[in-house]
């Protein structure tokens, strides 16, 4: 019976608005569709396209009740785009008007995603700004492209951003990478919401100082998942993460990004990574450069705890170097490129001091067949994935790139082949 509704609900909905009296014509001998229990109809309409939704809400009554469900609107993302700039489809306005007039205190678990105009970055902090009757638990904020949000006047978002702050006293999840969020409103955050927060995604936020981010670890005592960019990390801050009173940390992730050629970057102690992994023995540490080869002096110099790491430009043998004497938690490495000098031997001390790595990936780097063939020989099957590019690999007097595949899949346990770039 369930199936033959949803069938019938599908086809209901497949129908453009001008066919839905003709289709409710077609159906009304089956059964009375205004009976159909609103337990079923909430089953139907969960798995419906939001205009399908809209379709079979003119179909009767009984569906148009259905439609405006409390338990229809808990989640909800509203895509903001302008039609001169994007392809990407768009919310209507008339149904943003709708749902704030109707169910802006159903909403729960809700996202905003924009293009980078600062039109649409501006209509998203309209929208959060009459949010005044919403308990939200979770937040995402997301630009699918810059600048959007950080062209906004910083005043208006804040005091947007603000009334969700003010109003949610129970926001667990927070996604505001890219953004003009600054130390007062996290401050404001934290006084309403600091029981309840357990992610909290920052990352580009230029206005937030260190002392911002530490007031949100010392009061957030539930924060399992952080991530921010790298001047945002401090030692102090490490150490509120491990305290006590502190839940143990499961994600940790830190963008460290050049914006100028010789920046000066700080360096954390190794003794404050200590405490965190005793404070949080299973946390994933998760690590993106963007730098340029002369400003890694900082890094890889003591042991520290990465379990991910990826390498967006080029990186020299030395820091690789270091990597494999630093990071024996590693357990995913991506290196996009190196140069023309091979990494021989920096792959084999990988392999022998990060006992857990189980994925790499190799982009513009060189490397001999032969030390490849010893570097999977060393990580065995715990290797689940190995993304290498053919032209990485440099056939020497012991394999050819024919070969190799073979002598791979054999210490692998299953079928390999390195990656082919494409020929269009």
């Amino acid at each position: 019976f369930v199936t033959f509704l949803t069938f019938s609900a599908e086809n209901v909905t497949s129908h453009c608005h001008g066919h839905v009296v003709a289709v409710r014509k077609m159906l009304s001998p089956l059964c009375d569709w205004s009976l159909l229990p609103q337990e079923i109809l909430l089953h139907i309409f969960q798995y419906l396209p939001l205009l399908d939704r809209a379709y079979a809400s003119q179909v009767c009554r009984g569906w148009n009740e259905a439609f405006h469900m409390p338990e229809l609107w808990r989640c909800f993302e509203f895509e903001l785009n302008q039609p001169a700039s994007s392809y990407l489809k768009a919310t209507h306005p008339d149904l943003i008007k709708q749902i704030i007039k109707r169910h802006s205190n159903h909403l729960q678990y809700v996202s905003f995603k924009v293009d980078s105009s600062t039109e649409s970055a501006e209509a998203a902090c309209d929208i959060l700004s009459q949010l005044v009757n919403c308990s939200l638990k979770t937040l995402g904020l997301i630009s699918t492209a810059r600048p959007s949000f950080m062209e906004v006047p910083k005043s208006h978002f804040i005091s947007a951003l603000t009334v969700v702050f003010v109003n949610s006293k129970s926001l667990s999840s927070l996604k505001i990478d890219d953004t003009p969020v600054d130390d007062p409103s996290l401050k404001v955050l934290v006084a309403n919401n600091s029981d309840t927060l357990k992610l909290l995604k920052m990352s580009s936020c230029p206005h937030v100082s260190p002392a911002g981010i530490l007031c949100v670890a010392d009061q957030c005592h539930g924060l399992r998942e952080l991530a921010l960019n790298y001047h945002l990390l401090s030692d102090e801050l490490l150490l509120a993460l491990s305290s006590e009173k502190h839940v143990h940390l499961e994600h940790l992730r830190i963008d460290v990004v050049s914006e100028n050629p010789g920046q000066h970057f700080h360096t954390i102690k190794k003794s404050s990574w200590d405490a965190m992994v005793r404070h949080s023995p299973k946390f994933n540490l998760v690590m993106y450069f963007y730098l340029y080869e002369n400003e890694f002096g900082p890094f890889f110099n003591d042991e520290i705890p990465i379990t991910h790491l990826y390498f967006g430009r080029s990186v020299s043998k030395e820091v690789l170097g270091r990597v494999g004497l630093h990071c024996p938690r590693l357990v995913e490495l991506v290196v996009c490129a190196n140069g023309l000098r091979p990494l021989d031997e920096e792959l084999i001390r990988i392999a022998k001091h990060c006992t857990q790595l189980s994925a790499i990936g190799l982009g513009e780097c060189e490397v001999s067949c032969s030390a490849f063939v010893e570097f999977v020989k060393m990580c065995g099957r715990r290797l689940s994935q190995l993304s290498i590019m053919e032209e990485v690999l440099i056939p020497d007097h012991k394999y050819s790139l024919d070969e190799i595949h073979w002598e791979v899949s054999k210490h692998l346990g299953r079928v390999w082949f390195p990656d082919m770039m494409p020929t269009w």
